[in-house]
């Protein structure tokens, strides 16, 4: 049993920042990587950022210099700092962890960017 949780969605304007955080409970073994993922209304979801067990990261091209992904091994915890956020940023975000053989969710957080 893995649990997800995030946190840190809100309302905010144009050009502002927020921090999401997830944190994982549960049976955490061989871990690959964890994952920001979205989804805006009527669009597909979206791979956002990801952070390997070895500490490799990767983005989105439409996040790339104003995103960062990082973690707290101690605190089963992953962040996503946002920054600059633009209302084409506005969806729901979605935790995900890849822990071999499977993959987890967390049930998703809003983020509103207003203009």
């Amino acid at each position: 049993q893995v649990q997800l949780v995030e946190s840190g969605g809100g309302l905010v304007q144009a050009g502002g920042s927020l921090r999401l955080s997830c944190v994982a409970s549960g049976s955490l073994f061989s871990i690959a990587s964890m994952n920001w993922y979205r989804q805006a209304p009527g669009q597909q979801r979206e791979s956002v950022a990801g952070i390997t067990s070895g500490g490799n990261t990767n983005y989105a091209d439409s996040v790339k210099d104003r995103f960062t992904i990082s973690r707290d091994n101690a605190k089963n915890t992953v962040y996503l700092q946002m920054n600059s956020l633009k209302p084409e940023d506005t969806a729901v975000y979605y935790c995900n962890a890849r822990i071999i053989p499977r993959s987890y969710w967390g049930q998703g957080t809003q983020v509103t960017v207003s203009s």
